[in-house]
Parts: C-alpha cells; sequence; structure tokens
C-alpha cells in the first residue's frame, strides 16, 4: 500500500519535473517596480517635471533649483516604503520547517519546500500543517483558528482534509498531500488580498484635487503667457519661459507635498522606536480619522493564551495527591492544546503514578483519560460530559463570568472505559483566556475618543462576548453568531447594529468590513491570521500581529512587532500630530497657489508680464514655507481632527493671498505712475510678498512659546537677508529711498488689514 511505502524516488523526481512540488512562496507585498511607480508616476510630479524640461532647454538653470524638493519628496517615499517592506520580509524569514515522509518505505525527512503531491506525510501532535494533506490513518484534532477564526478544535479522522495553516494540536496520524503550492488552501486565500488597494489618504487626496484643477488650466494658462510674452512684448524665448513657468510653478504646493511626506517619515520613525512598524506612511494620518475599529479576540484583545486562574478541590480523599494526579497525567499526555499548556504552567508535571492505557483528549468527546494502577482511571474534560452539572452550581457561575471549565474525575479501581457509568470529581479548574495587560484602559480611551469599537471572531459569540466583558468593551452584550445569517444581506445589516460578532467566516469579515465602509465610516482593522486577510485587504488602515500569519504582515499597513493591540493610541496620537500640525501651517503654502493662480488670470487678460520668477518663488518655498513649518510639524497635538484638510487651508490662505494681489496690483500701478524702472518695482512687489508671507508665518505661530517665538523671527529676518545676499541670483535690487517708506506704509496696513480680518472671520 503506498501508505506504508509511500512515493518512489522516480515517482518523486516526476512529480517535481511537472512543477507538482510545495516550492512556491507567495509574496502578498507591494513589489519594487510598485513602490517606484507610485512615488513618481504622479500627477503631480508631471507638470513640476514637464516645466523643468521647459526650463533646461531655454538655460534657466537657475530657476530649476525647485525640483530638489520634488526629488527629495520622491526619495523619501520610495526609501520609507522599501525599507518597511524589507522589515516585513526578515519578519517572515524562519527557520526552515522539516517534515517527515515516507519514501521508498523508508521515514526520512526532508523541507516542506520539498514536498511533492500524492507524498505520504507523518504528522504528530505538535506539528505545523505546511501543505493540504489528506488523512490516511490515525486520528488526531486540528486547530484551524489561523484559518477560521474558531477556537475549538477539530477532530480528523481517515479521509478527512487537513488545510495548510492549521496545526495538529493532539493524536497522530498519516496523511498524503494532495495540494501543493498556489493550490494550497492558505495560499488561495491570501491571493484574493493580493491586489493592492489604494492609497486613502485626505492629504494626498487635497494634493491630487489642487494638482487636477491646476492641470486644467496649466497648459492654456502657460501656452497664453508665453506668447504674450514671446510676440506682444518681445520678451525672448528664456524669459518668457522663465516668466510663465512662474507663474504656473506657484499654483503647485510643492512644499507642502514635501511637509507631509517630511511629517509623516517622523511620526513612522518615532513609532519604530516603540515596536510599531509603518509599511504604508499615509496610513498614520489615515488612522487619526478612523471612527470605527475592529478586533480579532485572540492575539489582539487576549494573549493568544490561556492561563489556570483557580483550582477547586472536590474530594477530600484525593485533596493531598491532588497535585501529583494531575502532574502524572501531564507528564503521561501527549495532547498538546492551549488549554492543557495552561495546565502545565500551573502544575509541576512529575510521574509520582505509572500510567497504563490512554485515550487522548478530543473535542468530540470532550475528555480525554488515563489508566493509573495505583488509583484507577483519570478522567479529564468539560463536567457538563463527565458529571450532572447540576450537581456542581459553582460550575454553572463560574461559566457566567466566561472561564473556560475543565473537571478532574476518577473511577477509583476501574479500567479505561469510553462508557463509563460513574465518577467522583477530584477537582475543577476554572480556566480563563489572558486579557492583554492595558486591554481595559486601552479600549476606554478609544471608546472616549469616539472610535467605535467592534469584536468579529471564529469563536463562540457567548464566549466572546464575556471576553469583552472582562476587557471593558462597551455594548458587549451586543452579540450575535454569524453562522445564522444565510445571506450576505443579513450580514450587512447586523455590521452596524451589533457590536461583537463570533462564528464569523472570511468572507463575512470582508463583508462586515465593507458594509461599515460603505455607511461612511473609516474603518481599522486588526488580524493574525489567514482569516483575517480579506478583510484586513477591504479596511482603511489594516493592523498585523508580528507572532500571526505571514500573509498578514504582508498585506498590512501597520505591523505591531510585539503583537500589542494597546500601542495602537500611539498611532493614533501620530496621526493626529501630522494632520492637526499640517493643517495649521498648510495656509502659508496656499497663498502662493491662490495668488499665482489669479495673477496668471490677470496677467493673462492684460498682457502684462508675471511678476516673480521661479527662483524667487523656491526661495520662499525654503525659507518661509520649508523652514517654520518643518520644525512646527514637530510639536504634539493630540486634539482630535476637526475639519477637511483642503477646505481649511484655502480657507486660511485666502486673505493673505488677496492681500497680495492687492498688493502687487497697486505696487504696479504706482510704479507706472511714476515711471519707476522694472526693477524697482519688482524689488518692491517681491518684499511686500515675504512680508504678507511672514504674517502667515506668524499667524501660524499662535500662540507663542519660545520655540515659536524664535522661528517667527528668526524667519523674518532670515528670508529678508538671504533676499539682500542673493538679490542678484534673485534678479531683484535694494529698496531704495523712495521705495522703504511706500513698503513700510503698506507693510503696516497689511499688518492691520490682516488683524481685521481675523477679528471678523477668525481665519
Amino acid at each position: 500500500m503506498q501508505n506504508e511505502t509511500g512515493l518512489t524516488a522516480q515517482e518523486v523526481a516526476q512529480r517535481q519535473a511537472q512543477g507538482l512540488q510545495n516550492n512556491h512562496t507567495e509574496n502578498a507585498s507591494k513589489s519594487t517596480k510598485a513602490i517606484f511607480s507610485d512615488n513618481i508616476l504622479t500627477l503631480f510630479n508631471l507638470l513640476n517635471i514637464l516645466i523643468g524640461i521647459c526650463l533646461f532647454f531655454v538655460g534657466a538653470y537657475s530657476n530649476m533649483f525647485y525640483l530638489v524638493i520634488i526629488l527629495v519628496n520622491i526619495t523619501i517615499g520610495i526609501y520609507q516604503e522599501i525599507h518597511a517592506r524589507n522589515m516585513v520580509q526578515k519578519l517572515s524569514i524562519v527557520s526552515k520547517q522539516g517534515v517527515e515522509v515516507i519514501r521508498d518505505g523508508q521515514v526520512t525527512s526532508i523541507d516542506s519546500s520539498e514536498l511533492v503531491l500524492d507524498d505520504v506525510v507523518l504528522v504528530k501532535a505538535g506539528d505545523e500543517i505546511l501543505s493540504d494533506l489528506e488523512v490516511l490513518d490515525g486520528q488526531g484534532e486540528a486547530n484551524e483558528s489561523l484559518l477560521t477564526g474558531e477556537a475549538d478544535l477539530v477532530v480528523k479522522h481517515t479521509g478527512d482534509e487537513l488545510l495548510s495553516g492549521s496545526f495538529l494540536a493532539s493524536g497522530s496520524l498519516t496523511a498524503k498531500v494532495i495540494h501543493v503550492g498556489l493550490d494550497n488552501y492558505a495560499m488561495k486565500l491570501a491571493n484574493e488580498a493580493k491586489v493592492h488597494k489604494p492609497l486613502d489618504s485626505e492629504l494626498v487626496r487635497s494634493i491630487r484635487k489642487v494638482s487636477r484643477f491646476t492641470s486644467f488650466v496649466i497648459i492654456p494658462l502657460g501656452i497664453l503667457l508665453f506668447i504674450e510674452a514671446f510676440f506682444l512684448r518681445d520678451s525672448g524665448i528664456k524669459d518668457s519661459v522663465v516668466v510663465s513657468a512662474a507663474a504656473l510653478l506657484g499654483m503647485l504646493p510643492k512644499g507642502l507635498v514635501l511637509l507631509i511626506s517630511i511629517a509623516l517619515t517622523t511620526g513612522v520613525t518615532k513609532l519604530a522606536k516603540k515596536r510599531i512598524l509603518v509599511q504604508d506612511m499615509y496610513a498614520v494620518e489615515t488612522l487619526a480619522h478612523v471612527d470605527t475599529l475592529c478586533l480579532d479576540k485572540t492575539g489582539t484583545i487576549t494573549e493568544g493564551r490561556m492561563r489556570v486562574e483557580h483550582v477547586r478541590p472536590l474530594h477530600p480523599v484525593y485533596e493531598d495527591q491532588l497535585s501529583a494526579i494531575i502532574g502524572s497525567y501531564l507528564a503521561e499526555s501527549t495532547d498538546n492544546n492551549v488549554t492543557m499548556q495552561a495546565l502545565r504552567d500551573y502544575f509541576s508535571v512529575s510521574n509520582r503514578y505509572g500510567a497504563g492505557e490512554k485515550l487522548g483528549f478530543s473535542s468530540e468527546r470532550k475528555w480525554g483519560a488515563m489508566e493509573f494502577r495505583e488509583l484507577g482511571t483519570i478522567y479529564l474534560g468539560a463536567p457538563e460530559k463527565l458529571v450532572p452539572q447540576q450537581e456542581f452550581p459553582e460550575i454553572v457561575a463560574a461559566q457566567k463570568e466566561g472561564y473556560r471549565i475543565l473537571m478532574l474525575a476518577i473511577a477509583p479501581n476501574q479500567k479505561l472505559q469510553e462508557n463509563f457509568e460513574h465518577l467522583e470529581p477530584l477537582a475543577i479548574f476554572e480556566i480563563e483566556d489572558v486579557i492583554r495587560q492595558n486591554a481595559e484602559e486601552t479600549l476606554a480611551y478609544l471608546h472616549a475618543e469616539g472610535v467605535d469599537l467592534k469584536v468579529i471572531s471564529g469563536d463562540n459569540p457567548v464566549t466572546v462576548s464575556n471576553i469583552a466583558r472582562r476587557a471593558g468593551l462597551p455594548n458587549y452584550e451586543n452579540y450575535i453568531d454569524l453562522s445564522t445569517c444565510q445571506t450576505d444581506n443579513e450580514v450587512r445589516k447586523a455590521a452596524t447594529y451589533y457590536t461583537v460578532f463570533g462564528r464569523v467566516t472570511p468572507q463575512q469579515k470582508k463583508l462586515l468590513v465593507q458594509e461599515l465602509k460603505d455607511r461612511g465610516r473609516t474603518v481599522a482593522m486588526t488580524g493574525d491570521g489567514v482569516n483575517d486577510v480579506l478583510a484586513l485587504r477591504e479596511a482603511d488602515v489594516s493592523i498585523a500581529m508580528a507572532e500571526g500569519d505571514g500573509a498578514t504582515r504582508q498585506i498590512s499597513n501597520l505591523v505591531l512587532l510585539d503583537s500589542d493591540f494597546t500601542m495602537l493610541p500611539q498611532v493614533l496620537f501620530e496621526g493626529r500630530r501630522v494632520v492637526n500640525n499640517v493643517t495649521k501651517v498648510s495656509g502659508i503654502f496656499f497663498i502662493k497657489t491662490i495668488y499665482s493662480f489669479i495673477l496668471s488670470i490677470i496677467c493673462g487678460l492684460t498682457a502684462i508680464a508675471f511678476p516673480f520668477i521661479p527662483i524667487q518663488i523656491t526661495l520662499i518655498d525654503l525659507a518661509i514655507e520649508g523652514y517654520p513649518s518643518f520644525f512646527l510639524s514637530f510639536e504634539e497635538d493630540k486634539r482630535r481632527i476637526n475639519g477637511k484638510f483642503l477646505t481649511t487651508a484655502l480657507k486660511s490662505a485666502l486673505p493673505n493671498a488677496l492681500l497680495v494681489i492687492l498688493n502687487v496690483v497697486t505696487i504696479y500701478l504706482i510704479g507706472q505712475g511714476n515711471g519707476w524702472s522694472q526693477l524697482d518695482t519688482t524689488t518692491l512687489m517681491y518684499y511686500l510678498l515675504i512680508g504678507i508671507s511672514c504674517l502667515a508665518v506668524i499667524k501660524a505661530c499662535l500662540p507663542f512659546n519660545p520655540l515659536r517665538i524664535f522661528l517667527a523671527s528668526t524667519t523674518v529676518v532670515g528670508i529678508y537677508v538671504a533676499a539682500m545676499l542673493f538679490h542678484s541670483v534673485l534678479e531683484i535690487g535694494f529698496l531704495t529711498m523712495t521705495t522703504l517708506p511706500i513698503f513700510a506704509i503698506m507693510m503696516v496696513l497689511n499688518a492691520i488689514l490682516r488683524l481685521i480680518i481675523w477679528k471678523i472671520t477668525k481665519i
């Protein structure tokens, strides 16, 4: 028979030649090509590069300095994503797992990647199932929690399937490989989640909106401004391109894009020090907007292990022997489920009594047994299967508290038999799922911050509800068994009504997340098993535990390296810090976007040259927008996020942008009326532009503290000093005895007007 001799060497070679080998490794993480593509091939980058190409061809090299900002932004994005991906891949590199197979009648140990179709495998308690198998002989119990979320063990008999990704908790058996590589169950489930979900970031969406809007006007405006400069004003091709490029570049918030990248990267670095790996830096921002958090039970709220909480002796005759009896039972038992591990952690394992016949624990029977020559037969299992439960009301009370109850019982001086008549209870063990330290405080904090909490598990809903109660989850009593839902529509209806979901399949988890998102929720999902992969991919923010399955780590936005969900508030704080700080300074950046757009239209209608050139705009990008905003972005700010980013930013920028337009038009008219030179007019316009931009910096620094006073003062002084030092490169001059008084008067008026606008509108 094949299960006695296994495959021959020739049969193995044939299957290897046919590609029927278990050597496929699924990689659901982002490829290097995709990372480069996502960071380089954007509309924002395209517009900036096209303008740069035009400047290059006319030899305006100094005006191309702005491209450094674009390059730095691209580099930061690519580096951060590749670094995070490589970290996750290192987490997935584990020692090669061996498996015992029968080949040519001999038992041999091979690497799991060398398995071929129809190989005969020997599986014992504790072994991971590395390929889909069919049981040929023997009996055991499989733990499929990483596949289904169901904590109960599944009995496997001859003819049953053992799915890859599970492991054998008890028993031993012989099985045949029926699927390899991509055909394995775990691989198929992971493959469904391989398509990368689109980036979900309000900050990025805002930049894209601005880029899309400007893309509609940049080309026609650029052509119009160039034609007017070249044909109507005879400016020459270089000057025509430079002036046109300045108008177009001003509409694109380059500095803001860089600031967002730097702020998020800073957050990623800070989180890394707290053992939180961020694969998608924009997920930090998205988590700050999350209003619904879906939690797995095992490995998230609980530590994924059991602990004996109470031992209650029930038989005075055997009370002194209790430790020796259970110690001997544990020493002789091959059962390896989490409950037995909890008992081994609590009791000292010894072999005081020699064991005879044994019957391993079965989730079908819900008990195991072992003969001891000096005692009789000891039974260990669910109380209701061993004795009439009504005789022990304390058992019922303990079960209501959410404990898992085991009873130790004895049949004195009797042989082991499955159809026993009467047992004498020795003790009951109250065993609990260990709740993570600080879980209660974390859930209470998230609830207080307006985050709707959902627990989604493949386990029994009553069990999950009790664990949720012990963890302090609000509305823990509001639970449902999703195995009772027959249609997708029933599952969707349950999504918003219930708090605790039990007996949930992987597809149902995905449906729940989809429904919550369809109702306008921003959803985060935590998980650690293959059964969570589809829902993690669907969620706005996916959070994996490092101890979980490799597929979940690869497709998740964040990986908790200590598998501790109580660190989630730290990510929330970082997201709020980034969004609140970027929003606070964004008004500085959009001033240029607004006035460039309006001035371009005015210049296009009047055939007047745009007043500034790219290098002048770049200095403002660096000194006024970049310098203070960079340092302000590091400040702590845990406030809830209010309002939409783009709306808030544009409102904040509008008053200053209108002041710039008013000043430019006024100076142009004064200069024309008094016969000023083009140099004097441009110089005064540029100095006023700097001054109004500095007013925006000062407002962003309110209320003042030592750091903000330093930033505001050094920004004002620094940019004027830089303008004077590099006046020749900037193609401006110095203020004269004629233009200096006008500058002073207009800046005083600008400050007064800005203060009045702020008092009236609070903008």
